[in-house]
């Protein structure tokens, strides 16, 4: 089963991950469960390393963590070092999404509830849910075949705000001849994730930046992590909407401010910050004492929402299903992902109950290729730490 569930794996990735175009061991500490195993990740680390050189990447960014001992490798590659911040495109979904959940949490929305129930311009799509939004199923033109759709480049300009943007892309009658009913296919990326972001706005009375410190900065202690849009303010090589933007190096102050941040693609981050993030998942929503989302809108998100609600599938071999932000792999035991355009990728195992998240500044295909090496590693080196557990 081993060897198998990798092989699907890397069948099946490099034409799926396309459609998400848009150090040392010091963490490893012990969590409240008592001592953590002896993880060896020397086998993973050689990979990356073997990885760097071979493409000539100027570095790589990773972190693994466990859902009982907390960060238990950390290290990065080349000239990165672990506070390195990074753009990740697409890796920002699982986030956006949380944010949705979290206010369904409040009270303050319902995620299976038209959105015109809770804001004053809904009646163009009536029928369109927050969920339908964030698993890429309300019908609204996604980001391929082509990401300059005209009728929603807003979602690309730093001037203006979120919510006009939302506005203009929900009731824009320059679409009609080409949405679909929700619910009725997988539609990924595009200005669906910007709706989203406009209507968290509307029903807390708050902005994106304004949730985004509230719902994860404060209660995770994360330290270097907020959204941007970036897409018209810093220069792509060659002209590639997909590769990794050049002018940012690492540096928020390099990015043009703006009241209008890109909801499925904006997020900048550490490894540090991200790993935060991914054990906030796999511990049901807390980040140490502080409740970030209840267990229930952790399994929603986790959950293959488009096979649920209209049997539906991303139409690829795997990952064939989709939740609320996450890839689900339907026949790869408990695995999730959330890859972003840039190379960044990030993974849950639930059955082993650890995560990762490689941070790379290249593209797609290099991040899952990278990915498809190191997740057998991965997967090891967790697995003999476990087995030795007394």
């Amino acid at each position: 089963m081993f060897r198998l569930r990798h092989a699907t794996l890397a069948l099946g990735l490099t034409a799926t991950l396309l459609l998400s175009a848009c150090g040392s061991d010091d963490d490893s500490s012990s969590d409240d469960t008592g001592p953590a195993p002896e993880f060896d990740f020397s086998a993973f680390d050689a990979e990356v390393q073997a990885f760097v050189d071979e493409t000539g990447l100027e570095g790589v960014g990773t972190v693994v963590v466990h859902r009982d001992y907390g960060v238990i490798h950390q290290k990065s590659f080349g000239s990165f070092t672990d506070d390195r911040i990074y753009l990740v495109a697409s890796s920002s979904k699982m986030v956006s999404a949380g944010v949705l959940m979290h206010l369904d949490d409040q009270g303050l929305l319902d995620v299976d509830e038209p959105i015109i129930d809770a804001i004053g311009w809904g009646d163009s799509n009536p029928d369109i849910t927050p969920a339908q939004l964030i698993s890429n199923s309300s019908g609204l033109v996604g980001l391929l075949p082509n990401p300059a759709y005209p009728p929603y480049i807003c979602q690309y300009l730093a001037a203006g705000t979120l919510q006009d943007c939302a506005q203009r892309i929900f009731t824009t009658e320059l679409d009609d001849a080409d949405i679909i009913p929700p619910d009725t296919m997988f539609i990924y990326g595009g200005g669906q994730w910007q709706v989203a972001g406009g209507v968290a706005e509307v029903v807390s009375g708050k902005s994106w930046d304004q949730l985004i410190e509230e719902i994860y900065v404060e209660p995770c202690g994360l330290q270097a992590t907020a959204y941007t849009n970036h897409f018209t303010s810093l220069t792509n090589p060659d002209n590639n909407p997909f590769g990794y933007p050049s002018g940012f190096d690492g540096d928020p102050a390099n990015l043009t401010p703006t009241d209008n941040p890109n909801i499925e693609g904006g997020l900048y981050t550490t490894t540090g910050d991200y790993a935060k993030l991914l054990l906030m998942h796999l511990r049901g929503g807390m980040c140490d004492d502080n409740r970030v989302l209840s267990e229930e809108a952790v399994q929603a998100m986790h959950a293959d929402r488009i096979a649920l609600a209209y049997d539906g599938s991303t139409g690829r071999a795997d990952p064939a299903g989709y939740g609320l932000g996450w890839w689900i792999f339907r026949s790869a035991d408990s695995l999730i992902t959330d890859p972003g355009a840039y190379g960044a990728f990030p993974w849950l195992d639930e059955d082993r109950g650890y995560g990762a998240f490689l941070a790379i500044e290249a593209n797609t295909g290099v991040g899952t290729q990278l990915f498809v090496r190191v997740l057998p590693l991965a997967d090891a080196a967790v697995d003999a730490g476990l087995a030795e557990q007394p």
